[in-house]
Protein backbone atom coordinates (compact mmCIF):
# COMPACT_ATOMS: atom_id res chain seq x y z
CA UNK A 1 0.00 0.00 0.00
CA UNK A 2 1.68 3.31 -1.39
CA UNK A 3 1.67 5.97 1.50
CA UNK A 4 0.03 9.60 1.07
CA UNK A 5 1.93 12.86 0.67
CA UNK A 6 1.28 13.34 4.61
CA UNK A 7 1.82 10.12 5.59
CA UNK A 8 5.07 10.46 4.22
CA UNK A 9 5.88 13.92 5.76
CA UNK A 10 5.39 13.15 9.11
CA UNK A 11 8.04 10.09 8.32
CA UNK A 12 10.12 12.33 7.16
CA UNK A 13 9.39 14.92 10.11
CA UNK A 14 9.85 11.93 12.58
CA UNK A 15 13.18 11.15 11.33
CA UNK A 16 14.53 14.62 10.88
CA UNK A 17 13.46 15.70 14.58
CA UNK A 18 15.07 12.08 15.60
CA UNK A 19 18.50 12.80 13.94
CA UNK A 20 18.29 16.81 15.63
CA UNK A 21 17.63 14.90 18.91
CA UNK A 22 20.21 13.14 18.68
CA UNK A 23 22.95 15.67 17.50
CA UNK A 24 21.61 18.10 20.27
CA UNK A 25 21.62 15.62 23.12
CA UNK A 26 25.11 15.45 24.05
CA UNK A 27 25.16 19.31 24.24
CA UNK A 28 22.17 19.71 26.40
CA UNK A 29 23.34 16.70 28.89
CA UNK A 30 26.80 17.96 29.51
CA UNK A 31 27.17 21.86 28.26
CA UNK A 32 30.00 23.01 29.72
CA UNK A 33 31.08 19.95 31.77
CA UNK A 34 33.72 17.38 30.57
CA UNK A 35 32.74 14.61 28.64
CA UNK A 36 33.06 11.29 31.18
CA UNK A 37 35.81 8.52 30.26
CA UNK A 38 33.00 5.97 29.52
CA UNK A 39 31.59 8.04 26.97
CA UNK A 40 34.87 9.01 25.34
CA UNK A 41 35.86 5.46 25.14
CA UNK A 42 32.61 4.39 23.65
CA UNK A 43 32.43 6.92 21.21
CA UNK A 44 35.89 5.71 20.18
CA UNK A 45 35.04 2.10 19.98
CA UNK A 46 31.35 2.12 18.61
CA UNK A 47 32.03 3.48 15.35
CA UNK A 48 34.56 0.26 14.80
CA UNK A 49 31.86 -2.01 16.25
CA UNK A 50 28.95 -0.64 13.62
CA UNK A 51 31.36 -0.86 11.04
CA UNK A 52 32.18 -4.43 11.85
CA UNK A 53 28.31 -5.32 12.10
CA UNK A 54 28.01 -4.25 8.94
CA UNK A 55 30.15 -6.19 7.54
CA UNK A 56 29.16 -9.27 8.53
CA UNK A 57 25.57 -8.66 8.11
CA UNK A 58 26.10 -7.44 4.01
CA UNK A 59 28.62 -10.62 3.84
CA UNK A 60 26.66 -13.75 5.74
CA UNK A 61 24.69 -15.21 2.92
CA UNK A 62 27.39 -15.24 0.50
CA UNK A 63 26.82 -18.58 -1.69
CA UNK A 64 30.59 -19.67 -2.36
CA UNK A 65 29.32 -22.55 -4.72
CA UNK A 66 29.44 -20.61 -7.55
CA UNK A 67 31.71 -17.45 -8.71
CA UNK A 68 28.75 -15.26 -9.28
CA UNK A 69 27.74 -15.80 -5.92
CA UNK A 70 30.80 -14.71 -3.72
CA UNK A 71 33.60 -12.38 -6.22
CA UNK A 72 31.16 -8.86 -6.51
CA UNK A 73 30.93 -9.28 -2.50
CA UNK A 74 34.36 -10.13 -1.77
CA UNK A 75 35.91 -7.79 -4.29
CA UNK A 76 33.51 -5.20 -3.52
CA UNK A 77 34.37 -5.18 0.05
CA UNK A 78 38.05 -5.35 -1.02
CA UNK A 79 37.73 -1.94 -2.97
CA UNK A 80 36.19 -0.98 0.07
CA UNK A 81 38.94 -1.28 2.31
CA UNK A 82 41.79 -0.47 -0.16
CA UNK A 83 40.17 2.93 -0.44
CA UNK A 84 39.79 3.35 3.05
CA UNK A 85 43.42 2.68 3.58
CA UNK A 86 44.43 4.70 1.11
CA UNK A 87 42.39 7.80 1.44
CA UNK A 88 41.08 7.27 5.49
CA UNK A 89 37.64 9.23 3.37
CA UNK A 90 34.71 6.69 4.66
CA UNK A 91 32.04 8.72 2.36
CA UNK A 92 34.90 7.42 -0.51
CA UNK A 93 35.41 3.87 0.62
CA UNK A 94 31.42 3.83 0.99
CA UNK A 95 30.67 4.88 -2.66
CA UNK A 96 33.42 3.48 -4.18
CA UNK A 97 32.69 0.26 -2.83
CA UNK A 98 29.28 0.22 -3.28
CA UNK A 99 30.21 1.81 -7.15
CA UNK A 100 32.70 -1.62 -7.65
CA UNK A 101 29.76 -4.04 -6.29
CA UNK A 102 27.16 -2.53 -8.60
CA UNK A 103 29.18 -2.79 -11.80
CA UNK A 104 30.68 -6.35 -10.72
CA UNK A 105 26.60 -7.38 -10.35
CA UNK A 106 25.23 -5.50 -13.08
CA UNK A 107 28.23 -5.71 -15.64
CA UNK A 108 30.43 -8.65 -15.15
CA UNK A 109 28.19 -11.08 -12.68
Amino acid sequence: MPLSAPQTLMIIGACALCTFSERLLPFVIFGERPVPPLIRYLGSILPMAVIATLVVYCLRHIDFGTVSGYAPELLATAVTAALHLAKRNTLLSVVGGTACYMVLVQLVF
